[in-house]
């Protein structure tokens, strides 16, 4: 598949930050890691053996060899952009390393080129993300399709040369390779990948089949409705692509402050040491040595380190949390989420279903006995329900005679030299079972958004089985958080709208949609960010994944997630935990609280012995400590976001 501009790229080295960049696969940690150690060995040189000869020679070797290894590239298109006059954040750079080498620090312009190179490389592996969502997609279709042929005879073709109204048959356990519509047999498919459902649908003819699904027990015969270019498969394909290549991106304040700060500080200091003699009692050399201690102090390595030192320690202590952020600019925006869509199979439930009520409806029966008929039944089939209820029964089972499944109905068998079925309501309207007092049952657990299964035997219904997908123990917590940090909430699910309704009303979600596909909960996400504004979206599945890509941030649920979904997804919550959620966006609002304050330190110090520099006596010894001082007071500030939680952070500790 071609891909689009957007995936090729429009530049290739690693540190552009201008969020289009596609850089090169294959991020060398260990040159980075050894530039960060060359770095510090050179700091404790320069520290160890102030007034060493051989020493310092030694130092300057180290920290020289240490920005060669971390960004000579950085530092070569910095000299370059400075050149041509664009003075953006690799320009900023080069002065910095530049200017700390001149005044003999070359240990710190090691540090900040290695802290530098290494937070650019967390956030350039974010760009890679895109192509492995589609190939994980790809990956989904199947290549082939058995059609019938003109002669009458099943033959496999290329997915690509089935037309449309043609007639292909799927086996148990083989995924649908196009989009259709049941013709002959019956069965179960699981659409997980496609609608998010948690239970297989039931299958029969007249019943639509989804591309990238997959049959489970039954041979199944279908139509095709579209071709392989336009089925529900291809277009979440291109959904991703559109969605990913919409994306707009992030400026950094960084890179925008440097087009106003660096030449006003080179002008400031072109004007000290030229007018100044003019317009004072200044000597040239006063002047001079004036511009020199300017710009030094003025030198913007603190600057330049406080944002990747305090976005890296809120990318450590988010992953610590099991909240792995694909980036900085993710982190930084997480803070303005005003609106969250939540998927619901997976991502507030639990995505299994389980047992949730076993009513006898024959007392004379005994329940003991209902339920150890039921158990029998259902240990003996492999459909998700019937999984369900033998695991939720501890009534002990019973030999099961003549036993034998039927697809899209249930399963019977003989027990005690009597007939027993375990059906769905379909099989109980069909043999005349159903009644007005079942249907009520019925309804009410089906206004539950729960699956009833029936227990009969030839003559009427004894005991009715309800199975569900219960929400996660944790979910109504996080909807509480995030509507107390001011967010919205709203469900977006393939699922019918009772049990949607049924685990929003649990959840405490207010707005519920159900029975999307795919595209439609890229509408509904367009819709969204423009009633609310920044929006996320919150899901698992497949079928989730042109929406996590179109949303504004996208958090996959990653210890049961699909592949797909992770990879399209800004941030992974490994352990499946909603409550991550709100904790994504307290983290996010406390990195930014830790890095305008840096921010602020360093331009607020700098900005004090500037003014000290033109107006008042800053010497040289002055304008150094006020640039390593403000430098190591941005980088132990920005990693106190790696400290455990302190009491009213807003980050909560470890409950996990």
């Amino acid at each position: 598949m071609n891909q689009p501009d957007s995936f090729q790229g429009k530049h290739t080295h690693t540190h552009c930050a201008c969020g289009t960049c596609t850089p090169p696969r294959g991020t060398p940690w260990g040159k980075l890691f050894a530039a960060l150690g060359l770095a510090l060995a050179a700091e404790g040189l320069d520290f160890a053996f102030a007034d060493g000869g051989a020493a310092k020679l030694a130092g300057l070797a180290l920290a020289a060899l240490a920005v060669g290894l971390a960004g000579i590239s950085v530092y070569v298109e910095g000299i370059a952009a400075l050149w041509r006059g664009r003075l953006n954040i690799n320009g900023l750079m080069a002065v910095a390393v530049t200017g700390a080498f001149l005044i003999g620090q070359w240990p710190e312009a090691a540090m900040v080129m290695a802290l530098y190179a290494i937070a650019e490389a967390i956030e350039a592996r974010a760009a890679d993300r895109a192509r492995d969502a589609i190939s994980s997609l790809l990956a989904m279709r199947p290549e082939s399709a058995e059609a019938l042929g003109d002669d009458g005879n099943w033959t496999r073709v290329a997915v690509e040369n089935v037309a449309v109204d043609a007639t292909v048959r799927i086996g148990p356990g083989e995924r649908i390779p196009l989009d259709g519509v049941v013709t002959r047999g019956r069965g179960t498919v699981d659409q997980s990948p496609v609608t998010g459902e948690s239970l297989p649908a039931d299958k029969e003819p007249g019943d639509e089949l989804y591309a990238g699904t997959i049959n489970q027990a039954a041979a199944l015969e279908m139509r095709v409705t579209s071709t392989a270019s336009n089925s529900t498969l291809a277009r979440i394909i291109h959904a991703v692509e559109e969605a990913q290549a919409t994306r707009a991106p992030t400026q950094r304040f960084v890179d925008r402050f440097a087009a106003i700060y660096t030449p006003a500080i080179f002008a400031l200091a072109l004007a000290v040491a030229l007018a100044a003699p003019w317009f004072s009692d200044w000597t040239w050399e006063q002047a001079l040595y004036k511009a020199l201690v300017l710009l030094v102090i003025a030198c913007p390595c603190a600057l330049v380190i406080s944002t990747p030192v305090t976005v890296v320690s809120g990318l450590a202590a988010g992953a610590r949390r099991g909240i792995l952020i694909k980036g900085g600019a993710y982190l930084e925006s997480a803070r303005r989420i005003k609106f969250i869509a939540l998927d619901k199979t997976g991502t507030i439930t639990t995505g299994r279903p389980v047992l949730t009520a076993f009513e006898p409806l024959d007392a004379d029966a005994g329940q003991e006995a209902l339920a150890a008929f039921a158990r029998s039944l259902a240990a003996r089939s492999d459909h998700p329900v019937s999984r369900a209820i033998a695991e939720g029964l501890s009534a002990a089972t019973r030999e099961v005679e003549m036993f034998h499944a039927m697809p899209g109905r249930g399963a019977r068998g003989m027990i005690g030299g009597q007939a027993y079925v375990l059906a769905n309501h379909r099989w109980i309207e069909e043999h005349g079972q159903c009644a007005p007092a079942l249907e009520r049952y019925l309804e009410r657990h089906e206004d539950a958004g729960r699956s009833v299964t029936f227990l009969a035997d030839e003559r009427r219904v004894l005991a009715i089985c309800a199975v569900a997908d219960a929400i996660k123990p944790t979910c109504a917590q996080a909807v509480a958080e995030l509507k107390s940090l001011g967010v919205t909430t709203a469900m977006l699910t393939g699922d019918n709208l009772a049990a949607a309704r049924a685990a929003a009303a649990q959840a405490g979600i207010d707005e519920v949609r159900a029975n999307l596909l795919p595209e439609d909960k890229l509408r509904a996400i367009d819709e969204f960010r423009d009633r609310f504004g920044l929006t996320a979206m919150a899901g698992d599945g497949i079928n989730d994944a042109p929406a996590l890509a179109r949303a504004d941030i996208g958090f996959a649920m990653g210890a049961a997630g699909a592949h797909t979904a992770m990879e399209a997804a800004d941030v992974v919550v490994m352990n499946d935990d909603p409550r991550r959620l709100p904790e994504a966006i307290r983290l996010s609002r406390r990195t930014c609280a830790v890095l305008w304050q840096n921010i602020g330190l360093a331009l607020g110090i700098k900005l004090a012995f500037l003014l000290l520099a033109v107006f008042g006596n800053a010497t040289m010894w002055m304008a150094v400590f006020a640039d390593m001082g403000t430098s190591l007071l941005v980088v132990f500030n920005g990693l106190r976001l790696l400290r455990g939680t302190n009491a009213g952070s807003g980050f909560p500790a470890d409950d996990a």
